[in-house]
């Protein structure tokens, strides 16, 4: 009789928290970005991030030989419907963002962020089936609270932080279900955008000022510079999202709006209102809170 072999161990479940911090990070300082190219019109400039966002994820698709990925997912209807509603979410998204920050509304953009990750605990637990611990509950109200009072503190420009909420949280919770890798999604959901991309930057180009790309190389290059900060932190959200709790990645988010809220303050210059102050504090206690029961329950997992 032989003894039976020892099976393979099994690979480890790659986790999400890597992706998720590097998705956030890059999106928490992208005003610094922004701000180099505010001399382009926010609609032009949406229209060329998608344009440079295509050839980008083309050539990686084509290095990763992901090809026949991209092409399963254009012969299903249905993945290409869900895909079609999440490149019109980002578009909005990606709209909003640059005029507000363009405009100079910084903190409206923290703002929604801030409400973001709590429309996506919504999604999560109404839809997804996850399930909050009493001191995440706590958690989500102590932020609730604390984004009322943001609200409250900024009705003329609460449209800006209630449509990156609303846009972001649900292209997240759409782009969870796709059965679809993130980079083959997000390639095709450039395709769908650049027919109207390119229609844009067509217009300005006939217009009286001219096209923004082509007059100056440094102008020019930071606009194909966007193709590649729009890629990646999009395609480490898809990935993390994919691996992790989407309550779990909806508190992550956290980590963009607070350096965008703290860029407002020491590099905009922004004056900072007393209740949004008080607001801000809440919101990272609320923080603490969540990711330290986070922090409890992986510790007694691994005990």
């Amino acid at each position: 009789m032989t003894a039976q072999s020892p099976a393979p161990p099994t690979a480890p479940t790659p986790s999400g928290l890597a992706p998720a911090l590097g998705a956030y990070l890059i999106w928490g300082f992208l005003p610094l970005y922004l701000m180099l190219v505010n001399t382009i019109p926010a609609v032009e400039f949406v229209g060329w991030r998608i344009i440079w966002t295509l050839p980008f994820c083309l050539v990686i698709v084509a290095l990763r030989g992901q090809f026949a990925e991209v092409l399963a997912a254009l012969r299903s209807p249905r993945t290409l419907l869900a895909l079609l509603a999440s490149a019109v979410l980002i578009g909005i998204n990606w709209f909003v963002y640059i005029w507000a920050i363009m405009a100079g509304e910084v903190y409206a953009t923290s703002i929604g962020y801030y409400l973001n990750p709590l429309l996506n605990v919504l999604l999560g637990t109404l839809f997804l089936g996850e399930k909050l611990s009493q001191r995440q509950w706590l958690a989500v109200a102590i932020a609730t609270i604390a984004a009322a009072l943001l609200a409250a503190g900024a009705l003329t420009s609460l449209w800006i932080s209630l449509s990156l909420g609303f846009s972001f949280a649900l292209y997240g919770f759409v782009r969870k279900q796709v059965v679809v890798g993130s980079l083959p999604g997000l390639t095709i959901e450039s395709a769908i955008l650049l027919l109207p991309a390119a229609a844009i930057a067509a217009w300005y180009a006939a217009g009286p000022q001219g096209s923004s790309f082509g007059q100056d190389p440094m102008l020019s290059g930071l606009i194909i510079l966007s193709g590649v900060v729009t890629a990646v932190p999009l395609l480490l959200f898809a990935l993390a999202a994919r691996r992790m709790d989407y309550s779990t990645l909806g508190f992550l988010q956290y980590i963009a709006p607070t350096i965008v809220f703290f860029l407002g303050l020491f590099v905009f210059d922004q004056p900072l209102a007393p209740i949004k102050l008080v607001s801000f504090v809440l919101i990272w206690i609320a923080v603490a809170i969540f990711a330290s029961d986070l922090w409890a329950k992986r510790k007694a997992a691994s005990a």
